[in-house]
């Protein structure tokens, strides 16, 4: 009887120390995971409203991941914010960058009164503006009077209020338009005839180019220097000059077109016409510019020489035409 009492005993106490371990075990996960369920129960959206983003503010990251994010947001804050976001009002408020800033645009304000002030001491930048004020209109008209001068009655100037009318409202007036496009168009109709000859290469155009351009210089200065030595006085700028220099690329177009399309019987035949035209337009031009000039120093002993050196300044220029239009063209046609 004793004994069975106490075997009763000992099952009592190993089944109650079995099912407190296992309650034991048991609640300390279920008591961990009510915890953690209990703010996610409260992140829950109310009835009648979509759930746009799932709430993952309450879980708790890893030590590992939660220790590297901070340490890469720090870093990322101290750097980043001091290379783009804090850089450009940093860059405004230092004194030093400020002074450095405006020290530089007094410099380039300076650089360019001074760069303006030289180029107004060769040339004026209004009058430059002068000699292409023209039109589709006016272009066709002169073009025509190069090609076709002999018809053409009135060669006079025209001025209003001593100032000479653009060549938009005057045809006689000289324009730097056509001489300019006529070179440029003269250049790559010389890379087509180099082209169709097998005879093209950047350095052979580029001499032609440059040896056209020295050419007109050249022819320029001349000018200049014989109404200097000569003391010649007319209202002939450079720009004149220049512009009436350059009216041969016109006759040099048509030329070598023709000895392009008809051969070498084209091309002299197209030679003639064009250097007949030039020669009767500068005439005619400088005419109106040299002969009818009246100097100061025309009157007394050497009134009756300056008249025969104007004409033979003007019979000069008009003769050098032909000569340089067969020597820029003679080479692009075979």
């Amino acid at each position: 009887m004793i004994m069975h009492k106490t075997l009763n005993q000992s099952r009592s106490r190993v089944v109650g120390h079995w099912t407190y371990q296992r309650r034991y075990t048991m609640d300390l996960p279920h008591q961990g995971y009510r915890a953690a369920a209990k703010p996610r129960a409260r992140a829950v959206a109310p009835a009648g409203e979509p759930l746009l983003f799932e709430d993952t503010s309450s879980t708790v990251p890893p030590m590992a991941s939660q220790g590297c994010y901070n340490m890469g947001y720090n870093m990322g804050g101290m750097t980043g914010g001091g290379a783009t976001g804090g850089g450009p009002s940093n860059l405004f408020s230092d004194p030093m960058a400020s002074a450095a800033v405006m020290y530089g645009s007094s410099l380039a304000s300076q650089g360019k009164d001074m760069v303006n002030k030289e180029i107004s001491r060769f040339m004026s930048v209004n009058k430059l503006k002068y000699f292409f004020a023209v039109d589709t209109k006016y272009v066709m008209k002169k073009l025509m009077l190069l090609m076709f001068p002999y018809t053409h009655q009135d060669w006079e100037v025209r001025y209003h209020r001593d100032t000479p009318l653009t060549p938009r409202h005057d045809v006689n007036a000289p324009d730097l338009y056509i001489p300019t496009m006529a070179f440029i168009t003269y250049i790559l109709l010389a890379g087509m005839a180099l082209g169709i000859q097998k005879r093209f290469s950047p350095e052979v155009l580029g001499l032609c180019a440059s040896t056209a351009l020295v050419w007109v210089v050249i022819e320029v200065l001349l000018m200049l220097l014989g109404l200097y030595l000569l003391t010649v006085h007319s209202d002939l700028s450079t720009f004149d000059l220049l512009a009436y220099s350059g009216y041969k690329y016109v006759g040099m177009i048509f030329t070598v077109l023709c000895g392009l399309l008809f051969g070498s019987d084209g091309y002299f035949v197209a030679l003639a016409w064009s250097s007949c035209a030039l020669m009767f337009f500068i005439v005619r031009s400088l005419r109106m510019k040299i002969l009818s000039s009246v100097s100061s120093d025309s009157i007394g002993a050497g009134a009756s020489t300056k008249p025969r050196f104007r004409l033979y300044i003007t019979m000069a220029t008009a003769a050098f035409q032909p000569i340089i239009i067969y020597w820029l063209t003679s080479h692009l046609v075979r």
